[in-house]
């Protein structure tokens, strides 16, 4: 299995009564709330984490993209990507770098993210995974701007022509409805002929189709608990056996917040404060009729969610939940190693998650207890979760990872 480091940017110092003070992250005042020596701190301590992460053996580290937004302040994470693909190619790490976040339903430069995630498949030689999601409702049609009925074709129109992009031999024209080039012929190229893509989603079957059909990794963002929204997981392999597509585990990949120390009772005394406002001023300061402005969701989605609005967990209510719902959801694991390994074993058991990221940084996580959870998955954690893969069979299966960064060719 492939084990992962990941993080969002918050902006690590906001007040206390952030969530109940502002309705949303979008119209919050900035210069009431920031002060710019501690923005600038933030910014070098996540690129000091993450190469904290890559030196402690982590199997790769992930971001992701988000616009005006006080709990992730990377606009365009290929900036940070490409500063992290100098510097592990620098030390000789072969760390994958996974940018899992280039909203393709709300960009109106698609030509722009190939040649940048080209450019940095060629300084880290071919160590790239691209990741192209949606887009959020929020981000897409209230920040972007874009028409709510626009923001899936968009998505699949940029995607068609991104792919085309990277691998096409010669330069071609492209006629379609939001792009329209008369030649196309991207410098540079990706190292690896066929960059991998992982697709980060939260279960709409019309998205998991579309993933499947491409060939690409589903990446699950379990924000809300996978204790509430298991069933995702499910519909994802059966669809995958409808599809005609095999039940290999590192067609998907699980996003998991983690926090742990030496014992339980240390874990909740020093996280418990910063997993709470993580979740608090997160998404949960997002308001619920912004995750899907109408039009936004295809009418299967609509249908879906109308039968079953369990995927959103525990969503409706992040903004007030208390510290221990977000445990007792698994929204967060929190533990002592036993603790955490244990529950983490179970979940890649019994999902079939051949790709685990661990969400390491919360909120206002200060960055030496940021580093300090990074040490202990890396060192106590980490070799237990690859027992248990081996100990599970699926080693054995000899399954093939037709998606991980192949690096410069021998």
């Amino acid at each position: 299995m492939k084990v992962l480091s990941f993080q969002q940017l918050p902006y690590r110092h906001l007040p206390n009564d952030f969530a109940s003070k502002y309705d949303s992250i979008v119209t919050t005042p900035y210069f009431d709330l920031v002060d710019p020596k501690l923005m600038h701190q933030d910014h070098n301590h996540f690129l000091d984490e993450m190469l904290h992460a890559a030196r402690c053996g982590f199997d790769g580290v992930g971001t992701t993209e988000h616009g005006q937004a006080s709990y992730d302040i990377l606009p365009n994470p290929n900036m940070q990507m490409a500063a992290l693909a100098y510097a592990t190619q620098s030390e000789g790490l072969t760390t994958a770098l996974a940018c899992l976040g280039r909203a393709l339903g709300k960009t109106r430069e698609p030509l722009r993210i190939a040649e940048e995630y080209s450019v940095i498949d060629q300084i880290s030689g071919g160590r790239m995974i691209a990741g192209f999601p949606i887009s959020l409702s929020w981000d897409s049609n209230l920040n972007a701007g874009i028409a709510p009925i626009d923001t899936r074709p968009r998505f699949a129109e940029n995607i068609a022509l991104i792919d085309k992009a990277m691998k096409s031999k010669e330069s071609f024209a492209w006629n379609g409805r939001f792009n329209k080039y008369s030649n196309v012929n991207i410098w540079p190229r990706p190292v690896q002929p066929s960059m991998p893509v992982w697709s980060p989603a939260v279960g709409n079957p019309n998205t998991l189709a579309g993933i499947l059909d491409r060939d690409q990794v589903f990446l699950y963002f379990s924000w809300f608990g996978p204790k509430l929204t298991g069933r995702v997981f499910d519909r994802y392999w059966d669809m995958a056996e409808e599809r005609g597509r095999d039940r290999n585990p590192y067609r998907l990949a699980f996003l998991q917040c983690v926090a742990v120390a030496e014992t339980d009772e240390e874990a909740h005394r020093v996280y418990g404060p910063h997993v709470k406002a993580a979740f608090n001023t997160g998404l949960g300061s997002i308001p619920m009729s912004s995750l899907s402005i109408p039009g936004y969701m295809d009418i299967n989605g609509v249908e879906h969610v109308v039968k079953d609005p369990g995927d959103f967990g525990m969503f409706p209510i992040m903004r007030t939940a208390s510290y221990e719902q977000i445990v007792d959801a698994q929204a967060c694991i929190v533990g002592g190693v036993d603790t955490v390994a244990e529950q983490l074993i179970e979940l890649v058991k019994e999902r079939r998650i051949g790709n685990l990221l661990l969400m390491v940084q919360h909120g206002s996580m200060p960055t030496e207890l940021t580093k300090q959870n990074i040490s202990l998955l890396a060192e106590k954690v980490m070799p237990r979760l690859r027992a248990a893969w081996q100990d599970a069979g699926f080693a054995d299966e000899n399954w093939e990872h037709k998606w991980w960064p192949t690096g410069l060719p021998k």
